[in-house]
């Protein structure tokens, strides 16, 4: 159940690698909005999320799925999702994000995120740091076993090589060492998520066997797993017949600065960029640890109220970088189509377009590039 959806919420609800269709999309829903109506209680309606999970989780429960990942939407504690065990959580790294609603510090929001772990899970974290603290305590208090991903832990990653065919890594495990792992996924921070996925795949085996239905994990599935790892929208090349366009929804300061790392590493600078942010975001920061990327920046806005004005975002990336004049200043569209039809303007031969700031942009572009409809 991974979330947020680009362009369908169908996307939302994956088994065996396929989403289901659009006539059972449409049943699920209306047996949990029918369910929802009857339940509503002095807190109101179910939320959209709300819903969105409870057809998650019934679909994965009528399917008999052996095995069920799900996203947390936004922090843990009062997430939807929550209302689940699932007998290994995981949390990959503490970052400023959604602070309006976790906190705006590391450990308080590594405390909203650290509310997943419940009395006996087997719980795996990547965290470092003040947001590592919470998550600690919490593990103690339920008497969860903890398995550390880093430098220091229990699982240590090194990259070997990156390209847009994917990120190669050397995992070390206490099981022994992956050399050559290759990841279908680009980006230098699959380097940690990496190691991440692996905990989380031997604590998944761990749970089965404690719970008397042992899941055998054969090495060439798990590399061949690996391999085959595709996430849309994130550092997702797409070929067009004028050249490429790179999405990505780097939406708080630490995907812009891995963004940033990962283009740079890939000879990607000098190139147009379309960027869309959303209130509430630290969009200054965002776009500070894009600037020496020296992109051609075109600022848009996606048709959402809570979307942050172009012009608005022009200025705060004038501010930022002290130009004022010339293509990398930047300039403004309306809408995604005509930022896309302005990108193209400003691209030079077949060096690629970069799409980022928010994952609603990502979506719109997207859809307009692969002829998807979205939901109505």
């Amino acid at each position: 159940m991974p979330k947020p959806h680009l362009v369908s919420y169908r996307e939302r609800i994956v088994v065996d690698g396929a989403q289901l269709d659009q006539d059972a999309f449409g049943a699920i829903l209306r047996e949990v909005l029918n369910a929802a109506d009857r339940v509503s209680g002095p807190q109101g309606p179910a939320t959209e999320f709300e819903v969105l999970t409870a057809a998650g989780f019934l679909a994965l429960a009528r399917q008999r799925v052996q095995v069920a990942v799900v996203e947390v939407g936004l922090g843990g504690r009062l997430d939807a999702t929550n209302a689940a065990d699932l007998g290994v959580a995981a949390i990959t790294t503490i970052q400023h994000d959604h602070e309006r609603h976790l906190g705006r510090t590391l450990a308080a929001i590594g405390a909203e995120k650290a509310a997943i772990i419940k009395p006996g899970d087997l719980a795996v974290s990547g965290a470092t740091g003040r947001g590592q603290l919470p998550i600690d305590q919490r593990c103690l208090a339920v008497g969860a076993p903890l398995v550390r991903v880093g430098p220091r832990g229990d699982y240590r990653a090194a990259l070997r090589d990156l390209s847009w065919a994917g990120t190669v890594v050397d995992l070390d495990t206490p099981d022994g060492r992956l050399d050559g792992l290759v990841v279908g996924l680009v980006g230098s921070h699959q380097v940690h998520n990496a190691a991440v996925a692996m905990a989380v795949l031997d604590a998944l085996g761990a749970d089965a066997s404690r719970r008397g239905k042992p899941l055998a994990l054969d090495p060439a599935a798990v590399r061949s797993g690996f391999a085959d790892a595709r996430w849309a929208g994130r550092l997702e090349r797409l070929s067009t017949p004028a050249g490429p366009i790179v999405l990505d929804g780097a939406h708080n300061p630490a995907g812009a600065r891995v963004l940033t790392e990962t283009l740079t590493a890939l000879g990607v600078r000098d190139m147009p960029l379309v960027f869309g942010a959303m209130a509430g975001k630290r969009v200054t920061e965002v776009l500070r640890r894009l600037a020496p990327l020296r992109p051609r920046p075109v600022f848009t806005a996606v048709a959402d109220p809570h979307a942050l004005p172009p012009a608005r975002l022009l200025r705060t990336w004038q501010t930022v970088t002290g130009i004022d004049h010339g293509p990398r200043a930047g300039s403004v569209a309306p809408d995604p189509a005509q930022a896309l039809d302005r990108a193209e303007d400003l691209r030079h031969g077949t060096e690629p377009v970069v799409v980022s700031g928010s994952l609603y942009l990502v979506g719109a572009v997207r859809a307009r590039l692969t002829g998807e409809e979205p939901d109505q």
